[in-house]
């Protein structure tokens, strides 16, 4: 295939593109994609020659929509290509002015700025001319943005690493662990998330990779012996994801044994009665075969470095209640602390296992058709333009168009909707649908790596990698929190002794040990962030992709949300509302003569006149057909002429029309000169919407704002309709950015805005609101791309299940937080009195954290949001 680019200069119609696009996706063998943005036309055609006749086709259909603009061939030659990123650009308004001014330089070719990357793309004539452009550049920025810094996305360009931590099970350990590998040099950001054991990095280019392996690889050690660390490169998701299966398996099964074995003789030491030497003898082996590992892996923390850890208190408490001669207790410690451990084990994992499930869209292989052959292959290996066969009950694998065949399909998996929604030849089947019934062929628009089901599944899994401030708080939380009871106990054990008068060194050390045992942090590491991890899956579950906890976290504090109407409110698709037929003619003659006038149109509004007359246009009876620009169409239909448009056209040809007070578009129909009546098309209002709207006051949302760039009349219309608080109507795309930020300034601190818009046209909105929602996602990768939440279906309502799971999400997380320091709270001031003994201790940190973890799963439910 052909690739090359159009450049559409003075293109400021965003409907208009999104036309053109649609029109020239019709043209024989021709496949296009629209960058608004950018102003660009991306073609894909199978030869040069075909290329320069879509060429002369797209030149027409842009001016029939667009006339000012003029279509450019691009030719660009890279080494006179730059891109910087303009950090800390947050006003869209100066990045247009900034775009302006460095086109206008001298020497400059072309020059763009993404708003959404913050990347200003600077094309020079001559490459020896970028010292002088750069100068002038930074003056252009530092005039208009001072704030702003320039950075040469060459030297700022991050790579994007994942390592696999297979074993990971001290969530504290996680926390410490990201913390230094977040200082390492060249290491721009990282993440660990303990629930998906996924370590997540953005790395810098110049960074020795080999070298950086080694030490991430020294600090997991260091903290975590037993862990292995398996970079990216070393092996696929796929074989991950099994081995991490098959390793919890095994280590849930030697848990298990062991627990047993120790437990039984646990329990004869208890029932029988032994002599002291005997009984000691047998507690001591139980102690050994029950936590051995863990008094183990405390000494190494300590030879590394690492003290606090909740092995080291574990250790220290069970092995001191041995000391002060409380054996059966030292012994019974450990045994319910590792069984806590194994609970709280299955619990993450079972969690870890219902995201995963939920998220398994990810095809194993694809039906590549060669010749008459068909091959099994991996999705990877399947090249744009490949035919690929899908069978009854087999995943989607790669985005395409269906060429042959009809099917039910099963889109749940990306859009949360039980429906299954027909497939016929012409229409987009997308990775991740499940195929019903039919057999269908397909041919491949994407390559995998650039798929819905793999943009996805990248979005869902490291979603966790952007924490919510809740979680962060945690983890600042326990670092801190475990050495001030370690000290706390030892003040504990060694100060009232001293100072109490009668007051024994036994029984305060026991006192003390009580202590350590109740202050392990695990109930609060594991839950939080394990809630939010629920949260986002839940959403997902629902169709709503948020790409991180932050995200989630902020929609609590929603105070205004702003929604775009086109696409968003409203369908998007125009349809007949009204048909007004004279005394002569009937409504069912009126729609068939404008129908046979619209016949070669593929404007919106003739094809909403097609779809209501419903049946086929007998083109043979066209004697003749004329377009008149701006007016509407002549056509001769059986000897008879028909005049079908605007008014302008009726009083063209002096012909005398019913004036219509109504809201939409007005196609006015004459017949021989008679005038035959009128039909009104609208673009309807979503079945949803108002729901939508109530829900939203429901939650305690302040404001409703609709942004439109219809007329006042349709848009304060439509605005009632549903309810909605304020509309600001005739708007350029930049004047919604200004509606955004003056609404930003009258916000409370902690208040939120939500812009809500299609996606394709609305990127700028997006980028500049508190949170971006894109609405409509399935398939959209400016949706995907542009905002912080993508709803993948075109339902408003899910707006108001967005918030809702966010807010459960909360709650569960804040019953966590308060449960977890209330009983450890009580327990610590218990057990410094001695009414505590470890059995409750034992209560207040392993049977907290498996409660804890019990109700952050609950964010998965379906049926209580």
């Amino acid at each position: 295939m052909l690739k090359k680019e159009v450049i559409l200069e003075g293109l400021d119609c965003a409907n208009c593109a999104a036309k053109i696009e649609d029109e020239v996706n019709k043209l024989n063998g021709v496949k296009a994609y629209m960058n608004f943005m950018n102003k660009t036309l991306t073609l894909e055609t199978e030869s040069e020659q075909e290329y320069k006749n879509t060429l002369q086709q797209v030149e027409t259909i842009v001016h029939k929509h667009e006339p000012d603009v003029v279509v450019k061939e691009k030719s660009v030659n890279k080494s006179n290509k730059k891109v910087l990123i303009l950090e800390g650009l947050d006003c869209a308004n100066c990045a247009a002015k900034i775009e302006a001014q460095t086109q206008s330089l001298e020497g400059v070719n072309s020059a763009t700025v993404d708003f959404v990357s913050k990347k200003l793309t600077i094309e020079a004539v001559d490459k020896k001319e970028f010292g002088k452009i750069l100068g002038e550049v930074t003056s252009i920025v530092n005039k208009l943005e001072p704030d702003v810094k320039i950075v040469d996305a060459e030297k700022k360009r991050v790579n994007k690493s994942i390592v696999m931590l297979e074993g990971l099970g001290c969530a504290n350990c996680a926390a410490k662990m990201e913390k230094e590998i977040s200082g390492l040099e060249g290491v721009e950001f990282a993440a660990v998330d303990f629930v998906s054991k996924k370590l997540t990095m953005e790395i810098s280019p110049k960074v020795n990779r080999t070298e950086l392996n080694e030490k991430i690889e020294g600090i997991v050690k260091k903290i975590e012996p037993d862990v292995k660390i398996v970079f990216e490169k070393d092996t696929s998701k796929a074989n991950i994801k099994e081995n991490n299966e098959e390793e919890e398996e095994g280590v849930n099964k030697k848990e298990i044994i062991r627990l047993v074995v120790g437990g039984a003789i646990f329990a004869v030491g208890i029932i029988f009665n032994f002599q002291n030497w005997l009984e000691l003898t047998l507690f001591i082996i139980s102690y050994i075969i029950v936590g051995g590992e863990v008094v183990l892996r405390a000494i190494k923390g300590i030879a590394r470095g690492q003290v606090f850890s909740e092995h080291f208190l574990m250790s220290i408490a069970t092995i001191g209640a041995f000391f002060v001669g409380e054996y059966p207790e030292g012994v019974a410690v450990m045994l319910f602390y590792l069984v806590g451990e194994l609970f709280q084990d299955i619990a993450v994992g079972h969690s870890r296992k219902s995201i995963s499930a939920l998220m398994d869209i990810r095809p194993d292989y694809a039906n590549l058709k060669v010749g008459d052959e068909i091959r099994k292959v991996s999705p990877e290996e399947v090249n744009i333009g490949d035919i690929i066969i899908v069978k009854p009950g087999e995943k989607v694998p790669l985005d395409g168009k269906v060429i042959e065949g009809n099917s039910m399909v099963d889109t749940a998996a990306l859009t949360g909707e039980s429906v299954p929604r027909e497939l016929e030849p012409g229409n987009d089947a997308l990775s991740g649908f499940i195929n019903k019934n039919g057999v269908l062929t397909i041919e491949v628009t994407k390559d995998f790596g650039d798929s819905t089901v793999s943009k996805i599944l990248d979005l869902v899994q490291n979603a966790s990698s952007k924490k919510a401030p809740t979680e962060k708080f945690i983890t600042k939380f326990a670092r801190s929190y475990t050495p001030i009871v370690v000290f706390g106990a030892l003040a504990l054990a060694i100060i009232p002794p001293l100072v109490i008068p009668g007051a024994t060194f036994s029984t305060w050390i026991y006192r003390a040990l009580v202590f350590l045992v109740i202050s392990c942090p695990c109930a609060l590491v594991i839950s939080i962030p394990l809630g939010f991890f629920g949260g986002i899956g839940g959403a997902s579950k629902r169709g709503i992709l948020v790409k991180g906890s932050n995200y989630l976290e902020a929609l609590n504090n929603v105070e205004t949300v702003v929604f775009d109407k086109t696409g968003t409110l409203t369908k998007g698709v125009f349809e007949v509302v009204n048909i007004n037929s004279q005394i002569d003619f009937t409504n069912e003659e009126l729609i068939e003569y404008a129908a046979f006038a619209e016949s070669h149109s593929s404007h919106p509004i003739a094809l909403s006149i097609l779809k209501v007359y419903n049946k086929d246009v007998d083109i043979t009876k066209i004697e003749d057909y004329e377009e008149i620009a701006g007016h509407g169409i002549l056509a001769k239909v059986g000897g008879k002429e028909i005049l079908a448009g605007n008014s302008k056209l009726m009083n063209k040809e002096n012909i005398k029309y019913q004036e219509v007070e109504t809201l939409g578009t007005i196609v006015h129909v004459a017949v021989d000169k008679k005038y035959a009546g009128n039909i009104v098309i609208s673009d309807a209002v979503k079945e949803d919407s108002a729901d939508a709207i109530k829900g939203l006051k429901a939650l305690g949302v302040r404001n409703t704002v609709m942004l439109t760039g219809d007329s006042k009349a349709v848009g304060e219309k439509i605005a009632t309709q549903l309810g909605i608080d304020k509309v600001y109507t005739e708007l350029l795309p930049a004047d919604k950015v200004e509606k955004i930020e003056d609404l930003d300034a009258k916000k409370s601190h902690k208040g939120k805005i939500v812009f809500v818009g299609d996606g394709i046209n609305d990127a700028p909105v997006l980028a500049r609101a508190d949170i971006g929602m894109a609405m409509g996602g399935l398939g959209s990768d400016a949706a995907i791309e542009a905002a912080d939440i993508v709803i993948m279906t075109d339902e408003p309502s899910k707006i108001v299940t967005a918030i809702k799971v966010a807010k459960r999400t909360r709650k569960i997380v804040m019953q966590n937080i308060v449960f977890a320091l209330g009983v450890k709270a009580i327990f610590l001031a218990l057990g410094a009195v001695g009414v505590a003994t470890m059995w409750e201790a034992v209560f207040a940190d392993m049977g907290v954290a498996i409660i804890a973890i019990l109700n952050a799963m609950r964010i998965m439910n379906t049926k209580s949001i």
